[in-house]
Parts: C-alpha cells; sequence; structure tokens
C-alpha cells in the first residue's frame, strides 16, 4: 500500500476506534434517567455506571501502553476494539444495574487497551510535522467524540432505547477491525525485553477504588460508617503505596521522573481540575435537565451540542496561535473564562429559558475550553523528549479520566445533598464547585507554566 495512503487510513482507523472510548465516557449521561427507570438504582448507581467505566480506563490506561510496547501497537489497538465492542453488546442486554456496572467496568478495561495504542500507532506510522499533525487531529476528535456524546446518546434512547448507546459501538468496531486486518496490524512482533507492570495496575485500581466507593456511597451510609471512613483511609494508604511502588521498580507503569518537568508537572495538576469540572459539569447538567426541567434525552443533548460546534471551531486555531505566542496565556485564560461562565449555573432555575438561562453560559464555556484544551496537549507532549512522547501523552490521558471519576464521586455528595438523588440546592452547590475548579485550573496555568523559548 502506498505510504500516504497507509498513514491516512490509520489516522482514520485510530481515531475511528478511539472515538468509541470517548464517546462512551459521556454518552450515558443523558440515558441515566431511562437506565434508572429500567433498571432501578437511585443516584449512587447512576454514580457507578459511570465511575466504573473511568476507574478501570483512568487506572489501567498505561497498563495498556505498556501491552502496545511488548505486543504491538497496532496488535493491541485490534485487540482493544474488538474487546469494547463485545463489552458494548454485553452492557446492551444486562438485566440488572449491577450487572451493568460490572460490565461498564470491563468496557473500560477495554478501552485502556485501545485509547494509548491508537496514540502509540500514531506515533510510530508518523513523524516529524506530519507526527504533531496527526496527533493534533487525534486530540481534536478525541475531545469533540466526549462532548457530542450526550446528543448521540440523547437521538438514541429517543428513537429506540438505552440500550442503543451501547449497541451504536458494533458497526464502529468491526469497521475498524477491518481497516486494522488491511494495515496487517496482527503480524506484528513481540518485543523480549520489556515488561507489564502488573502489581502497579493492580494497586492503581484497588486504590481509585476503594477511594470512590467511599465517596460515592457517603451520602446513604454517612463519614461514620466503616465502608465510608476505611474505604477512602484504604484507598489513600493504597495509592501511597502505589507512588512507593513506582518509585522502586525497574518498569513502572508511571514514569515519576517525568514530574520532575515544571511544564509537563504543572499541565496535569490543571489537566486534573479542568477535566475533572468538565466531566462534573456535562454529568450534573444533563441530569438536572432531565430530572428538573423536563428534557427528553434528546433535547438535553442538544442543550450542550454548542460545546461542540465552537470547540470545533476554535480549537484547531487555538492550537495554532498557542504555538506562535506560547501555551500560558492560554490556559491560564481558558479555564477562567469557563468558570465564570459557568458560575451562571449556580442560580440556574429549575425550568431555565434555553436561550436565555442556558445558552450564553454555554458558549462562555464552550470558548473558554476551547483556549485551553489544544494548548493543554501540546503543552504535555512539547515538554518530554521524543522518547517519552507516549508515555508523557498517556499520563495525561490517564489524569484525566482520573479527574472525571473522583470529580462524579466526590460531587455527587454535594449534587444529593446527604440523600440518593440530585437536588436543586445541590445542583446549585456542585456548579459552584465546578466554577472554582476551574478558576483554580486557570491560576495554577498562570502561576506554574512557562512559555518555552523562542530559540527551542
Amino acid at each position: 500500500m502506498d505510504p500516504s495512503r497507509v498513514g491516512r487510513w490509520t489516522l482514520v482507523a485510530s481515531i475511528l476506534g478511539s472515538s468509541m472510548a470517548f464517546i462512551d465516557g459521556s454518552v450515558v449521561n443523558v440515558a441515566l434517567k431511562a437506565i434508572e427507570h429500567d433498571l432501578g438504582g437511585g443516584l449512587a448507581a447512576q454514580q457507578w455506571i459511570i465511575d466504573a467505566y473511568l476507574l478501570t480506563l483512568g487506572s489501567l490506561i498505561l497498563v495498556g501502553g505498556s501491552l502496545g510496547d511488548i505486543f504491538g501497537e497496532l496488535r493491541v489497538f485490534g485487540v482493544g476494539v474488538a474487546s469494547f465492542g463485545a463489552a458494548s453488546v454485553l452492557c446492551a442486554i444486562a438485566p440488572t444495574s449491577t450487572t451493568l456496572i460490572v460490565l461498564r467496568g470491563v468496557q473500560g478495561i477495554a478501552g485502556a487497551l485501545l485509547v494509548p495504542a491508537s496514540l502509540a500507532v500514531l506515533t510510530a506510522t508518523f513523524s516529524g510535522s506530519d507526527r504533531g499533525a496527526a496527533i493534533g487531529q487525534w486530540t481534536a476528535w478525541s475531545g469533540i467524540s466526549f462532548v457530542i456524546g450526550p446528543l448521540v446518546g440523547g437521538w438514541l434512547v429517543d428513537a429506540a432505547s438505552w440500550r442503543a448507546i451501547f449497541v451504536i459501538n458494533v458497526p464502529i468496531a468491526l469497521a475498524t477491525l477491518c481497516l486494522v486486518l488491511r494495515l496487517g496490524g496482527m503480524h506484528e512482533s513481540r518485543r523480549t525485553d520489556l515488561r507489564i507492570d502488573f502489581v502497579g495496575g493492580v494497586l492503581g485500581v484497588a486504590g481509585l477504588g476503594l477511594l470512590v466507593a467511599g465517596f460515592i456511597e457517603q451520602p446513604r451510609h454517612g463519614w461514620v460508617s466503616p465502608l465510608v471512613a476505611g474505604g477512602i483511609a484504604g484507598g489513600v494508604a493504597v495509592l501511597a503505596a502505589f507512588v512507593a511502588y513506582e518509585l522502586h521498580t525497574p518498569m513502572p507503569m508511571l514514569p515519576l521522573r517525568l514530574f520532575r518537568l515544571r511544564n509537563f508537572s504543572v499541565t496535569n495538576v490543571e489537566t486534573f481540575a479542568v477535566y475533572g469540572a468538565l466531566t462534573g459539569m456535562t454529568t450534573f447538567t444533563a441530569l438536572f435537565l432531565l430530572e428538573f426541567a423536563g428534557y427528553s434525552p434528546l433535547h438535553a443533548g442538544l442543550a450542550l451540542l454548542p460545546i461542540t460546534v465552537v470547540m470545533f471551531v476554535l480549537s484547531p486555531r487555538t492550537g495554532k496561535l498557542s504555538m506562535q505566542f506560547g501555551p500560558r496565556v492560554f490556559m491560564a485564560v481558558g479555564p477562567i473564562v469557563a468558570g465564570a461562565a459557568i458560575l451562571a449555573f449556580a442560580r440556574l432555575p429549575l425550568h431555565p429559558n434555553y436561550w436565555v438561562d442556558l445558552l450564553p453560559a454555554l458558549l462562555g464555556f464552550a470558548v473558554g475550553l476551547s483556549l485551553t484544551v489544544a494548548p493543554l496537549t501540546t503543552t504535555v507532549l512539547s515538554d518530554a523528549t521524543d522518547r517519552d512522547a507516549g508515555v508523557a501523552s498517556g499520563v495525561n490521558n490517564a489524569v484525566a479520566r482520573i479527574a472525571g471519576l473522583l470529580a462524579v464521586a466526590v460531587l455527587g455528595i454535594a449534587a444529593s445533598g446527604g440523600g440518593d438523588h440530585l437536588t436543586e440546592h445541590g445542583f446549585h452547590l456542585t456548579m459552584s464547585v465546578v466554577a472554582g475548579l476551574l478558576v483554580c485550573g486557570g491560576l495554577i496555568g498562570a502561576a506554574g507554566l512557562r512559555n518555552p523559548s523562542r530559540s527551542a
């Protein structure tokens, strides 16, 4: 096959496959009410349906990257795509909320294989400026996939059933697998000089799982419950053990030496704040529109569509400008603009007027997000060497997913007001916290980032 065609089809396969994982990070938001109606469970079950996926995806994404290094990026990508499609079918036929939660965790494991491998495939296929352009397109479509998820989910829930949001992954997976086979992805050689950090992976899942369980179950059991207090304390202890292990193991899944790089460290802290706020905003705003404002799933998805449109238009331009003028001003101003806009949701009436109460805040949030996302990604990659580019991107991806995981768990305490359902006051309080997270992210960028020199 002609090299240019190989590159083109590799990029298409990478974007198509990874889009499933990012869409499934947000697509269930507008289906939660329909799922609760069919399978039962209150806010805690809704949080677990989101967080079971983010838990395994975020904590195992670096293990998935290691598997790609050992067995071949394209092969692991193909296995991940096939596994994701199979897990999606099982989610679609789940008979209970508990079963769905478990299967969402399986989906996250598959996502942890395909997401880092999809990016590693691009790194191996392209070089020089072509690599930067390919990664830029992958990043842009990743962000758009996450934000467009509620629209796709809303349409499918209204047109068919909440189960359709999982079935839609099957044709995407099949098309991607056809491309992988055409590109020869099942014939890569295995490397024997690398090993998988299984211990780190287990410690990461266990620590985050205990922490999230404690926060999600707090409204039902209270802070003094052994389940809550023990879960949070145990999670902190296991995560501390994870850090200690990663510092001393010869081939860690999380190379902590990268955090000695100033811009890399600051950018990941800002990523944690911004992506936690993004996941919290989209999750609880969708629930508010469904439960209080009387929106159908499709209308709730359409309500969030302006975020996608604005990001699609502005993100590429912002990426170019940040390369020219440096990322600091964009990563400082962007989150603050987004936070100031979303603060309006802290006073959102129960029956909002879309054009007056929702749209202006959503547009401001989208502009701020567009100023932030592309510069954030390029800063993470540029502060690492070429040898560490894939690992650096994997770490940043993991930080973003874990931020969403913890945001849904912790913000659920504020959103429920101590009960098992979203309340009006709880939503307003949650949006205030989201706005604060965004502003903090901007201040972190302003204080900590350093623009690279023009000569560099």
